[in-house]
């Protein structure tokens, strides 16, 4: 980057805080409990799945700071690189393992500060500076204050963040089209199949709650869930490379924005398409996806119908529902890191007649293809934003 300073954060913000060492106790009501999961790989907030703290717990976990607009809120232990930024009206207190930087904003553009987190150049301050404990990695955050950033004049930094924001704009108005395609898909999916209240339902006898003419299947019989490989860390490619595809982790099924590439000859026993569902049965487990390219490690399935009794998109959603998801976990093992793939042998559900699920999927069928198209805008977006960003940074494109 040219015409630059280099400033220790301390410098540029007004103040860097972590959050208490501690858990309040569950609310159903109340601020945001801001927690890792809830900031992803990629520099956004995610608050689809928040914990709650109640208005009374609020005061305590709050002493030391009380989160606010363009606050950048990162984690500093456990699973590190994730920075976003508070927008206006957010309501919260930093969860554990979460700490936040108040940028001085006559010194820096937050949105700037943001992106420079994001960088490659930053991420190699943290890993040179990364402590390696028994069980997590962490950040020492008392020599956090002490990392110095690269900056231009203040004009520049906003001209910057104004060229890059367009991006995540869009991508987050293709996010929002998407969540409200499927969450239509979705609610269709729970009146036929949770509440019976299908098309011609009036006219169909319930024999012992469920409705004529519906059959309880064996799901491991109609679709077979194919582990991933895993090439192991040596393997890992930090680039793109001829002959490489992208590989995704569990942590990547929510974004679909791997960080890391593996050859073919690791990744040709466990390739994705795009319209393929997968679901997580280790670590994270239950998180289920689709509109992945590449290739998948061992903690992912990817689900192959084998019978026509059962269609793409019905599977898609019954994977999602309460009842699968709570065999999911209700069969999840470990201490650490869960484990669930005995979990399949279990899912036992209850299907439609086939003209009704095939009329489900003339329904849904045409909502998840878009979904499709909306994931691939998305991505070819962040690419382009991803190029982008690193030239402006390095002052190799004049703003």
């Amino acid at each position: 980057m040219k015409q630059t300073n280099s400033f220790p954060i301390k410098d540029i913000s007004i103040g860097i805080y972590d959050g208490p060492h501690a858990t309040p106790p569950d609310s159903t009501e109340g601020p945001i409990f801001l927690s890792i999961d809830n900031v992803t790989d990629e520099g956004r907030l995610d608050l689809s799945e928040v914990k709650l703290i109640s208005e009374r717990d609020f005061p305590r976990w709050t002493r030391r700071v009380t989160p606010k607009k363009d606050d950048i809120v990162f984690s500093y232990e456990a699973t590190l690189h994730r920075y976003a930024i508070l927008p206006d009206g957010f309501c919260g207190c930093l969860g554990r393992r979460m700490a936040l930087v108040r940028p001085n904003q006559e010194k820096v553009f937050p949105r700037f500060l943001h992106y420079y987190f994001l960088s490659r150049k930053w991420r190699s301050i943290i890993e040179a500076n990364i402590i390696s404990g028994a069980t997590v990695d962490r950040i020492p955050i008392k020599k956090f204050p002490y990392f110095k950033v690269d900056i231009p004049a203040l004009p520049v930094q906003e001209n910057i963040a104004g060229l890059v924001t367009p991006y995540d704009d869009l991508i987050d108005i293709n996010r929002r089209r998407i969540q409200l395609l499927e969450e239509s898909a979705r609610l269709l999916f729970r009146e036929w199949f949770v509440y019976f209240r299908f098309p011609g339902h009036e006219k169909v006898e319930i024999v012992d709650g469920v409705p004529e003419g519906w059959k309880k299947e064996k799901i491991n019989k109609l679709v077979t869930f194919k582990r991933g490989v895993e090439p192991g860390s040596n393997n890992y490619l930090e680039t793109y490379e001829s002959g490489s595809f992208p590989f995704f982790r569990v942590s990547d099924l929510v974004d679909r924005n791997p960080s890391i590439f593996v050859d073919e000859q690791y990744a040709k026993s466990a390739l994705l398409k795009k319209s393929d569902i997968v679901v997580s049965l280790d670590g994270s487990v239950g998180i289920v996806s689709l509109g992945l390219e590449g290739c998948y490690s061992t903690g992912i399935r990817k689900l192959v119908i084998k019978d026509k009794k059962i269609n793409r998109a019905y599977l898609y959603f019954l994977m999602k529902s309460h009842y699968i998801q709570g065999i999911i976990n209700a069969y999840a093992k470990g201490t650490t890191i869960q484990h669930a793939g005995e979990a399949i042998k279990h899912m036992n559900p209850i299907l439609p007649p086939q003209n009704l699920m095939d009329l489900f999927d003339e329904i849904a069928n045409p909502a998840l293809n878009e979904i499709l198209i909306l994931l691939d805008q998305n991505q070819k977006l962040a690419q382009a934003r991803d190029l982008l960003l690193p030239k402006l940074m390095k002052g190799e494109i004049r703003v």
